[in-house]
């Protein structure tokens, strides 16, 4: 019998980009999310089969799930929804994947790791640009210096973003940065922590921010101190600054209802011009206790381009029986290796150093 992949929440700026690139591919695969007519519009013109399915009928949802092999969420917020989801392929012993990068969200699924196991089932979340390009910088640059105790991760900027992000983001919106000390979380506020990375244009300040490789990378390579980091020029910083200091009121409903009505009125995604100039750059510097330190860059498409072919290939792979049972990182599962398979993405060594890089004058 045939191995089949169930989509759900495909009537997004990202889902539709999956449910054509899986067309483009060749992929089968049946689409399904709780506005029944919405998930129509987008699977009829693809050929797909489609489903009206809700989240809030467990009996509905394990009917409808048994005849797959893995579900592939995209349906967000995550919050909302990866529970639900993960909780159903637990009791019908389905393989989960997702897109999130909600840090939350992964928190939560690691927490399943043994019901997971014991029912044979893989959830992966965070196939798509998070945490996926990461997780497999952080697990390259890990194996050129084993024993490294300290990992910090480097974006470019971009301000090529959907709706959906956009509002996830603001939903995200808290008053600190987190980063992992010797396996324990610390927080400081907002736009305080700085470092510096090269992106291929020389050095540029970034600041850290709480990010789902938090959870994943020390799962990863086994690194306790991971620090995440958004190159920032001083508007952004200063942003993220005034973000930090009035994260309580932008909580409050008032301010949650016009965040949602401005979100409202962004574009549904980047155009397919604008996501072709705006390539990411991720960097990922390892630091070993004797201050020895290498540095490793990976250049990819706009985060979009890249989560579509990415996360059908983390499908495509779970369906050949190519899975690890529990709470899984697409870099220990797939090797720092998989990213290169990808269209578009290169990854390069740079020279290491043997002493902390000089902070530049701002």
């Amino acid at each position: 019998m045939s191995k089949r992949l169930l989509v759900y929440g495909p009537t997004g700026f990202t889902g539709k980009l999956i449910a054509a690139q899986a067309k483009a591919k060749g992929v089968p695969l049946t689409l399904a999310g709780r506005n029944g007519r919405r998930v129509q519009a987008v699977a009829e013109p693809l050929g797909f089969p489609w489903l009206a399915l809700g989240l809030d009928d467990a009996a509905r949802l394990d009917e409808a799930l048994r005849p797959f092999d893995a579900v592939l969420n995209i349906a967000g917020p995550f919050a909302e929804t990866a529970q639900p989801l993960a909780q159903a392929c637990l009791r019908t012993g389905t393989h989960y994947l997702d897109v999130t990068g909600e840090p939350n969200v992964f928190a939560d699924l690691a927490r399943l790791d043994e019901r997971a196991r014991a029912r044979g089932v893989m959830l992966m979340p965070g196939v798509g640009f998070v945490v996926l390009a990461t997780d497999c910088l952080a697990a390259h640059a890990a194996s050129r210096l084993p024993g490294a105790s300290h990992l910090r991760l480097g974006f470019n900027s971009t301000d090529a973003i959907s709706r959906g992000t956009l509002r996830t983001a603001m939903d995200q919106v808290v008053g600190t940065a987190a980063t992992l000390r010797e396996g324990r979380l610390v927080e400081a506020p907002l736009g305080r922590l700085e470092h510096w990375f090269d992106y291929g244009q020389g050095m540029r300040a970034s600041i850290a921010l709480t990010w789902a490789d938090l959870f994943t990378a020390p799962h990863t390579t086994g690194i306790p101190s991971v620090e995440v980091y958004a190159e920032a020029g001083v508007l952004t910083r200063n942003f993220f600054v005034l973000c930090g200091l009035f994260a309580a009121p932008l909580k409050s409903r008032p301010a949650r209802l016009l965040m949602a009505a401005q979100a409202k009125l962004w574009p549904e995604g980047p155009s397919q011009a604008k996501r072709g100039k705006a390539p990411r750059v991720l960097v990922a510097e390892v630091e070993d206790r004797g201050r020895r330190k290498l540095i490793s860059r990976l250049h990819t498409p706009d985060g979009y381009d890249f989560t579509a072919p990415a996360a059908l290939a983390v499908a495509e792979q779970v369906l050949a029986g190519h899975f690890l049972p529990g709470f899984q990182t697409p870099g220990k599962v797939y090797g720092a290796d998989f990213v290169l398979s990808l269209p578009g993405v290169r990854r390069e060594d740079l020279d290491g150093y043997s002493r902390p890089l000089p902070t530049p004058a701002q």
